[in-house]
């Protein structure tokens, strides 16, 4: 009985998917592993079931310290990051993990401020989820952040572009203004990307949204307002260009050339 109750206080399960598409999924998950990072134990054995259920191979961290050295000595294809580890906190965890690698993180934490969230995806986070949370929620999200990266990963090579001196290499995942480097976050990147491979049209914020932070993204609507407002401060604000255009009431373009929007 503690264990069902846990479970129902964690997780609620939306419903049920029919047989042929459970049977699928799995087929598709077989092979990615997820390491857990999570000190709540009774959490973290949960989330572990129900990803070995749906075809995952697992391992887990009860600590930051730990789930470190094992995001930076094993072949990982997701890491599920609590935020608030002993030892070392999630933040310190993610920080240092990007200094290495790419591999993509879902954020847990129990605060629900945009702020908590808006620092999360800026150190590097590629999604973000509030305790206590829907297992379907989680599961979908994963396979979100599973697909973009099997998709960068196929993403056609060569693709480099460059509007009034600000080139954007998306092979080096880098970003120079005038051949200097510009330190942008991963969806930072990726909002930047998305407008400049699509210069001249004007891109909704649902659109923007979607592309950048995923089909499910549940979540503050003016997230996509707060990037925009960091790049420009790294870029506009910076080099004395105005990259991003607002179009208000619909949403963000990149022109080629100067004229106002």
């Amino acid at each position: 009985m503690k264990q069902k109750r846990e479970t129902r206080y964690f997780v609620e399960v939306y419903g049920e998917e029919s047989d042929a598409v459970k049977t699928a999924s799995k087929e598709e998950n077989r092979m990615a592993k997820i390491l857990i990072i999570e000190d709540e134990e009774s959490i973290a054995r949960f989330v572990e079931l129900e990803l070995k259920h749906e075809g995952y191979d697992t391992d887990k961290a009860f600590d930051g310290r730990e789930g470190l050295e094992k995001a930076l000595s094993s072949d990982v294809d997701l890491i599920i990051l609590d935020i608030m580890l002993p030892m070392l906190n999630g933040m310190e965890v993610l920080r240092r993990l990007r200094a290495v690698k790419d591999t993509p993180v879902i954020m847990l934490t129990a605060r629900d401020a945009v702020m908590d969230k808006v620092s999360g995806l800026d150190a590097g986070a590629d999604d973000y989820l509030t305790k206590p949370f829907a297992i379907e929620e989680l599961l979908a999200r994963i396979r979100v952040a599973l697909k973009k990266k099997a998709g960068a990963g196929t993403q056609e090579s060569g693709e480099k572009m460059t509007i009034r001196g600000v080139t954007l290499d998306a092979d080096r995942h880098e970003v120079t203004v005038d051949g200097e480097d510009i330190e942008l976050t991963n969806r930072e990147f990726e909002l930047l990307r998305l407008l400049m491979k699509n210069k001249n049209i004007v891109l909704n914020r649902d659109k923007l949204i979607s592309e950048v932070c995923g089909y499910d993204y549940v979540g503050e609507t003016n997230i996509i307002d707060v990037y925009v407002r960091y790049i420009r401060t790294k870029i506009d604000d910076r080099f004395g260009i105005k990259l991003i255009r607002t179009v208000r009431g619909v949403g963000y373009v990149i022109r080629e050339d100067d004229r106002e929007s």
